[in-house]
């Protein structure tokens, strides 16, 4: 196996932890640009040279939209609303990782009778890429903050796209770039929504909504 793939893979899954062990928003949206360049990167390092225009093409547009523009927005929408800090989790940090690590473990177990009909290079990004959605699903249930929880969808999409380039096969660009338009939409629009529930409520708590009355 390439020893570059096993890195980024590797990086995939320590940003992992960073996302579940920080409060601070600003090094949780930088975690989400680490993604993006492993993400990126790997998808370079399992394909065979030369690579093709169209793989560079894709890797670069997952570098921009993922790495540089919605990075920006989410940004944009924590200078606007003034949070700097997840307060008051769910589910506490130190919590959170142990979490992480069984399902680190759990997403090795389910795949290891699948191991020899992969390739090595899979064998070990579909349990990454498992544990990835799983670290995002985790976010978005744990996390009060709206934006945290933006930042969760954006991570559990980064797994469904770690599971597209391992296991595409037909026309797997043009998934991968379907993928990116949706995300790149979805994180627009919540980032709208995030702003104007702050300048009407002062707060982007999600918990505070169910105080909400007529």
């Amino acid at each position: 196996m390439n020893i570059w793939t096993n890195i980024f893979i590797l990086g995939l899954v320590l940003t992992n932890f960073r996302l579940l062990a920080t409060s601070r928003l600003g090094a949780v949206i930088q975690t989400t640009v680490f993604q993006a360049f492993a993400l990126s990167a790997f998808m370079l390092t399992m394909a065979e040279r030369p690579w093709p225009l169209l793989l560079l093409f894709l890797a670069l547009l997952t570098l921009i939209v993922k790495g540089v523009i919605l990075p920006w927005l989410l940004r944009k929408a924590m200078r606007e609303t003034g949070v700097q800090r997840e307060i008051e989790p769910i589910v506490g940090y130190n919590t959170s990782v142990i979490t992480g690590m069984v399902l680190l473990g759990l997403s090795f177990m389910i795949f290891i009778p699948l191991k020899t009909s992969v390739s090595q290079e899979s064998a070990f990004l579909l349990p990454a890429a498992l544990f990835t959605t799983l670290t995002g699903l985790m976010i978005i249930i744990s996390r009060k903050n709206a934006l945290t929880q933006v930042v969760g969808y954006l991570v559990m999409e980064n797994g469904v796209y770690a599971f597209g380039a391992a296991l595409a096969v037909e026309e797997p660009l043009l998934v991968e770039m379907g993928v990116l338009l949706d995300v790149f939409v979805a994180v627009f629009v919540m980032g709208i929504t995030v702003y104007q529930i702050s300048r009407e409520f002062d707060n982007i708590d999600t918990d505070r909504l169910s105080e909400l009355k007529d």
